[in-house]
């Protein structure tokens, strides 16, 4: 397993065949996409927890090659506030996409020139330097809407370059309309979460996602090129199941592709 400079300089030299994407699982939804010469952080966490299972892979001074920083919603896991600065100093050319409803505060919070925040809304879309970038609405247990302003806290992407499209689905359940949405495009590859929900972990108030079935559903429904499951194996509370998430796709959808990532790992669909 690849980490630190030495995962960098991988991702950095890593010759990516045309119409493909090279990809680099960090740990829970935490990804690096790399498409042509573009490298994407969908999701960066990276900072150093004791109830972590597994380690950053990478100090975030150390991300020097990030042209796009996207972060689905705030919470630490996925927008870790913690480490933006560090990153945005690392990599000075990136440009970070939040949804719009943090983009009035969270460059002053978090000390980044707001000229180098994108923010979006479920249906909006943004071209980054030939990237584009889709979001759709995520139902993060439940489809919350802000009062004031009718957007939408947590956010999926849908990122077009190269002739490759992958979405990341944020941390998401199934709600109605979502398939309707999601068909307007054939994806190369999807990210899914897998780690569930319940009552024990919602009274403590971790809030769910899909099932493994209903990520197995939803990516047999749309049939993509791959199919990765996301979002497990990093807290003892909130393990998932990846096997069974295996299982389930060959009995129920035997021609849909599943890959399970390993960290730090170089893949290319």
């Amino acid at each position: 397993m690849k980490t630190g400079k030495t995962l960098i300089q991988e991702i950095d030299s890593c010759e990516v065949p045309s119409g493909k994407p090279a990809i680099w699982w960090l740990g829970q939804h935490s990804f690096v996409v790399k498409v042509g010469r573009k490298i994407i952080y969908l999701d960066p966490f990276l900072t150093a927890m004791n109830e972590r299972i597994v380690p950053p892979m990478m100090k975030p001074e150390e991300l020097t090659n990030a042209a796009i920083v996207c972060g689905s919603h705030d919470h630490l896991d996925h927008i870790d506030r913690a480490v933006w600065p560090a990153i945005a100093a690392a990599s000075p050319g990136a440009s970070f996409v939040i949804p719009s409803l943090f983009q009035p505060t969270l460059p002053g919070e978090l000390e980044i020139p707001a000229n180098r925040f994108i923010g979006l809304d479920d249906g909006k879309s943004i071209d980054i330097d030939g990237v584009k970038i889709s979001a759709v609405a995520a139902a993060h247990e439940f489809l919350d809407r802000d009062p004031a302003t009718g957007q939408y806290p947590y956010l999926g992407y849908i990122i077009e370059t190269g002739g490759v499209t992958i979405y990341h689905a944020g941390d998401t359940c199934i709600y109605e309309g979502l398939i309707t949405k999601l068909r307007r495009w054939k994806f190369d590859v999807m990210f899914l979460p897998i780690n569930g929900r319940d009552a024990v972990r919602l009274a403590a108030g971790c809030i769910g996602n899909m099932t493994y079935q209903e990520a197995v559903d939803l990516a047999g429904t749309l049939q993509p090129g791959v199919v990765i499951p996301t979002h497990y194996e990093m807290f003892k509370t909130n393990l998932g199941d990846w096997r069974g998430f295996v299982d389930y796709a060959k009995v129920k959808f035997p021609t849909l592709r599943t890959h399970i990532c390993k960290h730090g790992e170089t893949f290319i669909p």
